[in-house]
Parts: structure tokens; sequence; C-alpha cells
């Protein structure tokens, strides 16, 4: 069986320097808040070019977290809106109705997948305070258009950015630097859930950020609303990254890019050897530098609108795949409110995708076999 993801096999590659770190860490008797998280902190932040990086205990806290903060600053109030693609993992819309805000949903690019920028302004209204971007399966989402949007209308832009770090967007002009997703908005959520990848080994998350001041509430935010201990100025919850998860990340970021680079090989060869008219690769152009957007490949994700007995058919021929995600955020029952809305792209995509195996460690033998066996199915 070819694995979706093998994690064994991902960290096998580094475990003399993981069991070090480890090692480090429980002799250390130190396990929260302590060198471990500070000195990832400051590698994260150079590494993704922001002043300030902040550990938080998973994805879902780190968008939480940026709002909330928000909020504490007077910048926004309960009721006020955030503008969030309608084809996201439901994490994306929990951080907004958590805080007692309204996410109001925006259809897709059906060829990118990502938010289209495109009809966001006609759904901003005087309570829309922030727009929350995507780089839905690793793939930038950001625009000229995007930038002018939020200055026009004095919006926040908060990156989602569980899927994509590594990531390069920004600008399309070769005469500016581009920059690396999690520096582009005004502040960014990444996720380090074992399967991402950068993963961690257990929950754990960051907040990225420019801003002092944001960054400051967060961090307080996270250490339940506290500056200084036993001294609480706000209704903060308990998030923070452990110095365990913090030292086996540091590791594991200085391989990221070799890893992201891997990912795009094996996609490049999908997208350059599949071909079957059953199917629909990602429309993603492989020339593209640093100096324009790039993409990790956190999933490879096709559409077929016999997605089910193509999935079958994979893994009667031994290839493990995954749907991200079979039911979109407005369909669940968390949302029953938004249950006969329509998003007509959305529910096709959710309809239709297919995540084939992607990962740093797949061997060329195993990329192959994949492409043999899907240009078979008929």
């Amino acid at each position: 069986m070819i694995k979706f993801l093998d994690l064994q096999k991902i960290n096998a590659q580094y475990a003399s320097e993981l069991k070090v770190a480890s090692t480090r860490v429980i002799d250390s008797g130190w396990y929260l808040l302590g060198n471990e998280v500070k000195n990832f902190e400051t590698h994260l932040a150079e590494y993704v070019g922001v002043k300030h990086a902040i550990g938080v205990a998973n994805g879902l806290d780190a968008l939480r977290l940026i709002l909330k903060a928000y909020i504490e600053m007077g910048i926004m109030a309960e009721g006020d809106e955030v503008i969030v693609p309608a084809n996201t993992y439901i994490a994306s819309i929990l951080a907004i109705s958590d805080n007692r805000l309204t996410p109001v949903l925006v259809e897709p690019d059906i060829n990118s997948y990502n938010l289209n920028i495109s009809l966001i302004e006609k759904h901003i209204t005087a309570r829309t305070k922030a727009i929350m971007v995507v780089h839905l399966y690793g793939q930038v989402c950001w625009g000229e258009e995007l930038e002018a949007l939020a200055k026009k209308y004095n919006l926040k832009i908060i990156e989602d950015n569980a899927q994509a770090i590594g990531a390069v967007g920004g600008s399309q002009s070769l005469t500016q630097a581009a920059r690396k997703t999690g520096s582009l908005g005004d502040a960014a959520g990444f996720s380090f859930y074992p399967g991402k990848n950068l993963g961690a080994m257990g929950d754990g998350g960051a907040v990225t950020t420019n801003d002092d001041a944001l960054a400051t509430m967060v961090r307080a935010l996270g250490n339940y609303g506290s500056k200084q201990k036993y001294v609480n100025e706000y209704q903060g919850l308990n998030s923070r990254l452990d110095e365990l998860q913090a030292a086996l990340l540091d590791v594991k970021l200085r391989y990221i890019d070799a890893d992201n680079q891997r990912r795009r090989e094996i996609a490049q060869y999908y997208i350059e050897n599949i071909k079957n008219d059953k199917l629909i690769l990602p429309i993603y152009n492989l020339s593209f530098t640093i100096h324009h957007f790039s993409h990790v490949w956190h999933l490879f994700v096709i559409r077929c609108t016999e997605r089910e007995r193509l999935q079958q058919y994979l893994t009667d021929n031994g290839i493990q795949t995954l749907i991200h995600y079979p039911i979109p955020p407005h369909k669940q029952g968390a949302y029953k409110e938004m249950n006969t809305v329509a998003f007509p792209i959305t529910e096709q995509i959710h309809n239709e995708v297919l995540s084939l195996p992607m990962s740093p460690v797949m061997e060329w033998e195993e990329v192959k076999y994949v492409v043999e066996i899907v240009n078979n199915f008929n």
C-alpha cells in the first residue's frame, strides 16, 4: 500500500536530531514558556520574514487569538463581519464565529480553489472589518486587487496559513521582492498538526505579524490574559506551544525548503504525466519562479465526477487517498443557519475532489506507480 502520508518515514529522516532535542527538553526540567519556544519563535519569524512569531496550542487557536486580540484592541466588535472563503476547512470559520463575529462566505475560483478575489467587494458592508484568506492546499491566495480592497475599505487581512508554510507570494512583478505567506497580511495563523508540511508530534500552532501591539495582545491572551504571572488584564485562553513541540519543530524547520521542493518535483511529475480525460488536475504554472507565486503542495488535489469509484479503484490497487473535504462548512450541522444557502462552486468542489499521495519521502517508483494506475482508470 502506498500511504497517503507516511509520517513515520518523514520523521525517521531527522530521528537522531529529534531524539537529541527531546532529550534536551526532558533533561532541562522546563516544559512551558522556556528557551525552546523562544528559539523556535525567533527562527520562525526570521524564516517567514516578520517581526513576531507567537507559539500557540494549534492552528485554530492561532486564528481565534488574532480575532480576539483585534476585539480587545477595539478594532473589531461583536457582530462585525469577516469575509472568508466558502471553500475551506471549517476551522477558518469556527475562529470567526467563536469570537461572536459574523462569517461572510464567498465562493472560490473553480481553477485555484482559493477565494475568488473578484467577488469580495460586493460582500463588503459597513460591518466588514477583515478578509480572511486561506492559502488552500499550499497555494498562495493573494493579489494587488486584494491589497487595494483592504486599503480602500480599511480592512485587516488575516492569512490562514495552516497549509502553506514556505509558499511565496505578494508580488508578480520582478521589480518587487516576493514575500512568504505569513508575512503578506496583517497577521497569520499557522498549524503544525503532524500531517502539515511542517508538522509537530502533537498539536501546535503560531501567529505571525509585524504589528507590535497585536503581538503583545496575542501573547497575553494565549496565556490566560496575562503579561505578568497572576496578573490578568484580559479574559484570555490557555493556548501555548510547549517546549517539546517547539524543540522538535525547530529541528524540522531547517529542512522545510528542501521538503517543499521535493513536493514541487512530485507535483510537476504528476501534472506532466497524468493523462486521463476523466480527471481535472490542478491548474498551476510550474514555471513560476521565486519572483512569482509559489505552491508548496501540502495536498495534490484532483477532481473527478466519479470520485467514489475512482477512490475505490485506487484503494484496490494499493494507493491510499483522502478527501479534503467531503462536506463544505455551510452544510455542516455546526452551521445549521447556513444549510439552505447555496454555494454551487464550493459544493461542486467538495463533491469532486480527491487528494493523491503527496509527501517529501515518496520514492520515484511510488510516484510513477500512482501515475500509471491513475492513467488506467476508465
